[in-house]
């Protein structure tokens, strides 16, 4: 009895440990970073997902890979993008959606993030990211 009872012990701190670090994981998700424009006519397609409009180019926004996005549940919810030495809130207003396509680790940022994050121009269209929920 008493070696199941240690059994047990040890295979909950082994998962506690497992669940814990599955979370801090979670919180610095490792992407590719491509350029969206979100203003009508431009390359993003159609309206944003999350209120059915266009947006300007010049804030802060993105939209996310299918999985991340989650059904909308990340709509209007800020993130944190982070590169190199720099980093910027942003807000989630888009699905990538990875049924046509979208690979399913994208962050697809406006041209204000890219600014904001000072990405050199040559490394504009594909560049690697990691972000957080903020």
């Amino acid at each position: 009895m008493k070696q199941t009872s240690v059994i047990l012990l040890i295979l909950f701190f082994l998962f506690a440990s497992l669940f814990i670090s599955s979370i801090d994981a979670l919180s610095n998700m490792k992407a590719t970073m491509t350029i969206n424009g979100f203003q009508e006519g431009e390359s993003g397609g159609g309206p944003a997902e999350c209120d059915g409009k266009y947006h300007s180019d010049n804030t802060l926004i993105v939209a996310l890979s299918s999985q991340w996005y989650n059904h909308g549940k990340r709509c209007f919810k800020s993130i944190n993008i982070h590169y190199k030495d720099k980093s910027v809130k942003a807000t989630v207003v888009d699905e990538c959606d990875s049924s046509r396509g979208c690979k399913n680790n994208i962050v697809d940022a406006s041209k204000a993030v890219w600014k904001a994050l000072q990405v050199p121009k040559k490394e504009w269209g594909l560049t690697q990211v990691t972000w957080s929920d903020a």
